[in-house]
């Protein structure tokens, strides 16, 4: 960092790095400026003009605080710090001014447009615009465009503040949109009239100032001061991404990103965004038994003690869906293990070891990539797995680092050097040496379809010993939000999914989705939707989803995470860990806790680590020994990137995605 600079900002005097502009440096001296195209995270474009302000002893007319920077200010004529005045006469009429000009065009919305109450126009208009206007030429008008079913358009209201084509090209990777013409023809517009076609394209929402880009699913629904905010974690993949759960009433109106610079910055993907549609749909909101293979409905008294009844009758067998807090998986487990049972939570068969968290969280943290100067991508394509790690990878290729991949080639949105497709190019690094993939700031990055391919212990082992062998640090890429906190707990049985089926009389299913259980044995599902696990099930015990309770989730780097409760589940439906407790007093083996912070404070006795909410525990590096040779190409461990879980199997924009994304890939017939 090279040596702080003394500047006066309305006669407060300030110490600031000579690399910062003038509007971050007003920042940190606490004091507001106005803007419209400045954002912390993207490029300067320096357009709309609002964050002008005067530099004392520079030229005699405003500028743009933005697009200068500290360093470019003169000093006094006596050597005195530079001064720089936010709030004089020529300040303010230089904003009203740019307010005025940019209200000429933009329509009288405001009633109808869904950015009302949190525009940042408005905000500005009130707080540095003036209360006339000297135009009376008539408004010019612009075509909206079609960007597909997630992003509405009312392109009438556009400031021209470029932020959706800067966010598209620069973190999304995907140059989709653009601007054309000049003066009062400039109009932002995307490629060829296509739709977008990126993982990230809801966070142009976020960034549009006004109402030019708006949430389609969100429409006309609620205005911002109806709603009821609750900060939670995001659940539709292992990132843990912050949110911002948005209820009224009972429902989920809309979920919006948190800033969490360690873990997604201010970004969210897009299933994680609009997945709220399937909290309403294909719920389970009361107890059924099967009864001459018909599901009825039933009491809870009844469904559990038929549950009960039925788990005395043999070996029992837990399964841990890939949505089920902490709390639930450790009730599950002490109850099955308390009846001689086993529980199983790597229902994709990853051979991950219970005990040795370097192994399944790693030793890197999700902020590590940003410095990372190489990052080699084993057997995962981070672009579908989870999409603002993708990039993050991105924002690190674009400082310097080289990325390798050694899977299935595709396309993530940057270059890589493609090693090899499965576990023979794996072991071929250790010969190769590829400078590439060595530097002292090196990220190996396992994804799960190395670990589910043949030879997967293999795999891991191999990929540590690389890891060890460059000095790297490790991370798992975990497909599921539940499955880290899961292997804290040591949800593990021996010989995976398979061993625990093995001769069990009973499986009770928490959730799990993704996966056949096969004919004989009784099946006790406990989960919220109807979906694979319910219809397959002789006992459902309706559970809230992950925005319906408090809960305790590990992300992929094993940070530990609280999602608080946003609204109930609907119904006679009940939080996971309380079904679980109520089912152990049926079955005479009570659980010892009658309320979530008993249970909280039982787990952390057991887990510590869990009790260090939002930090990244150290791991203790301990290298897998080499499992047996196995060889073959590694999968996609993610086909349908928008159908992962049950919520958003529910979801009808997520089919609609899903199948826009699949008509892509196919591509157009020359008739078409």
């Amino acid at each position: 960092m090279s040596e702080l600079r003394k500047i006066i900002i309305d006669d407060i005097e300030v110490e600031v790095d000579p690399a910062l502009t003038l509007i971050q440096a007003c920042e940190q001296a606490g004091i507001e400026i106005p803007r419209f195209c400045y954002h912390e995270r993207l490029s300067i474009a320096g357009n709309c003009r609002m964050c002008l302000v005067e530099v004392v002893g520079g030229p005699p007319k405003p500028a743009a605080s933005c697009a200068m920077q500290v360093r470019d200010l003169r000093p006094g004529p006596e050597g005195q710090p530079p001064v720089v005045k936010t709030t004089s006469p020529m300040v303010k009429k230089a904003r009203e001014g740019v307010m005025e000009f940019l209200l000429i065009n933009h329509p009288l919305d405001c009633p109808i447009c869904d950015q009302g109450g949190e525009c940042d126009l408005q905000d500005q208009a009130m707080a540095y615009g003036v209360d006339f206007s000297r135009f009376r030429e008539p408004k010019r008008a612009v075509d909206n465009m079609d960007l597909g079913p997630l992003v509405g358009t009312a392109m009438t209201r556009c400031i021209s503040c470029t932020r959706c084509v800067r966010f598209i090209t620069e973190v999304a990777g995907m140059p989709e949109l653009g601007q054309t013409g000049r003066g009062e023809d400039a109009e932002i517009t995307s490629y060829l009239g296509q739709t977008l076609d990126s993982e990230m394209q809801g966070n142009i929402v976020d960034l549009c100032p006004v109402g030019a880009l708006t949430s389609k699913p969100y429409a006309f629904t609620a205005r911002p001061w109806e709603l009821t905010k609750t900060e939670s974690i995001d659940a539709m993949d292992a990132l843990g991404s912050s949110i911002r759960v948005d209820t009224k009433g009972r429902e989920v109106m809309r979920i919006m990103p948190r800033n969490h610079d360690g873990v997604n910055e201010e970004w969210l993907s897009d299933k994680s965004r609009f997945a709220w549609d399937g909290l309403r749909r294909q719920r389970l909101d009361k107890p059924y038994i099967r009864e001459n293979g018909k599901l009825r409905p039933a009491s809870w008294g009844e469904a559990l003690s038929a549950a009960a009844s039925a788990m005395k009758s043999g070996k029992v067998a837990g399964l841990v869906g890939d949505l089920a807090p902490v709390e639930a998986v450790y009730a599950l487990k002490e109850l099955v293990e308390g009846q001689e049972g086993v529980v199983e939570c790597r229902l994709n068969g990853a051979k991950l070891p219970a005990g040795n968290r370097s192994a399944y969280a790693g030793t890197a943290s999700i902020e590590d990539i940003d410095s990372a100067k190489a990052i080699m991508l084993i057997g995962t394509n981070p672009r579908s797995e989870a999409p603002v790690l993708n990039a993050r990878i991105r924002k690190a290729w674009l400082a310097g680092a080289n990325i390798g991949l050694v899977g299935e080639a595709v396309d993530l949105t940057y270059d890589y050097a493609h090693l090899g497709t499965g576990r023979d190019a794996l072991r071929q690094l250790f010969d190769m040496n590829p400078e590439s993939a060595h530097g002292k700031d090196t990220i190996v990055i396992v994804g799960q379809g190395a670990l589910t391919s043949g030879g997967g212990k293999g795999v891991l082992a191999d990929a540590m010993r690389y890891a060890e062998a460059t000095q790297s640090k490790f991370m798992v890429l975990h497909t599921a939000a539940s499955r880290v906190g899961a292997l804290d707990v040591g949800a593990i049985a021996n010989g995976g999914v398979e061993g625990a089926l093995d001769g069990a009389a009973v499986v009770y299913n928490l959730g799990a989705d993704e996966i056949d259980v096969p004919a004989g044995p009784t099946v006790i599902y406990q989960g919220s939707h109807g979906d694979r696990g319910a219809h397959r099930a002789d006992i459902i015990l309706p559970a809230a989803a992950w925005t319906e309770e408090n809960g305790l989730f590990v992300n992929t780097e094993g940070r530990p995470q609280l999602a608080m409760r946003a609204g109930f589940p609907p119904g006679e439906a009940k939080e996971n860990w309380a079904i679980l407790r109520a089912l152990s007093a049926e079955l005479g083996a009570t659980l010892p806790y009658d309320s979530l912070a008993q249970l909280r404070s039982k787990l952390v006795e057991d887990v510590p680590h869990l009790a260090a909410i939002d930090t990244v525990p150290e791991n203790e590096w301990h290298p897998v020994e080499a499992g047996g040779e196995g060889s073959g190409e590694f999968g996609q461990s993610v086909t349908d990137h928008y159908l992962t879980n049950p919520i958003l199997r529910a979801s009808p924009l997520m089919g609609e995605l899903q199948t826009n994304a699949q008509n892509r890939k196919t591509g157009k017939l020359a008739a078409e």
